[in-house]
């Protein structure tokens, strides 16, 4: 599986995404700079979390028209795995590719903490890993992680499965409905706040993160294989 971790201005967590692909997986991964166009020859798209753009007029809104932008949603309706995480779940919500609105943390206050979440649907490529209902210990850093929908667009949400994580015990951010992670209609699409790439290293020590990246290789293998032999 080759694996492309975009990067733009104010990126602070791309290094952390590209060991969790080439250590923790063993599996090959570039950095993509944010001007590029292609991302011809990939088989998964992973958008870091940080300060993108330094955050300006609100977090992703400006990264939403970066040079890279319409390659991620041409791998994304191409049916690749695209994992956004943080300011990553940020930009794909101003992208459209994931519904809803990212608002400021309830308390106004940057967060930076480890956090209960629970696995609301682990029949995705991203949680095949993990059991229904487990309880998982991520890290999260974020000011704006407030996520926001109208009720039609819960309701839609839960109604196809699309609430991957949610917090488990207390909401750290004002989060509706405890989410902490959704993924799109297809399946293939996933923004979270919570930073698995933090949580993939027993020398962090907290491995939970990573069964969430062998999810995404163990999906791409049997693809491969389903293609070579079709």
């Amino acid at each position: 599986m080759k694996t492309a971790v975009i990067v733009f201005p104010g990126s602070n967590c791309d290094q952390d995404m590209y060991y969790a692909i080439r250590d923790g997986l063993g599996e090959e991964v570039d950095y993509v700079w944010h001007a590029e166009t292609s991302l011809d020859g990939y088989d998964a798209v992973m958008i870091p979390g940080g300060f993108s753009y330094g955050d300006y007029l609100r977090s992703g809104a400006i990264a939403r028209f970066a040079g890279i932008m319409p390659a991620v949603v041409k791998a994304a309706g191409e049916g690749k795995p695209v994992l956004g995480v943080c300011n990553g779940f940020q930009i794909l919500l101003e992208a459209g590719l994931l519904p809803g609105a990212m608002l400021k943390n309830r308390d106004l206050k940057f967060i930076c903490d480890t956090v209960r979440l629970k696995v609301e649907n682990n029949k995705t490529l991203f949680t095949s890993l993990y059991k229904k209902d487990e309880i998982i210990r991520i890290p999260i850093a974020h000011g704006e992680g407030n996520y926001f929908c109208d009720d039609k667009t819960l309701r839609s949400l839960n109604d196809h499965g699309q609430i991957i994580f949610t917090y488990d015990g207390e909401n750290p951010n004002g989060s509706k409905a405890n989410i902490a992670g959704i993924i799109n209609r297809t399946g293939n699409v996933l923004g979270m706040m919570p930073h698995p790439e933090r949580a993939a290293d027993a020398l962090l020590g907290n491995e939970d993160g990573l069964r969430l990246f062998q999810s995404i290789l163990n999906h791409w293998r049997e693809t491969a294989h389903a293609a070579y032999t079709s």
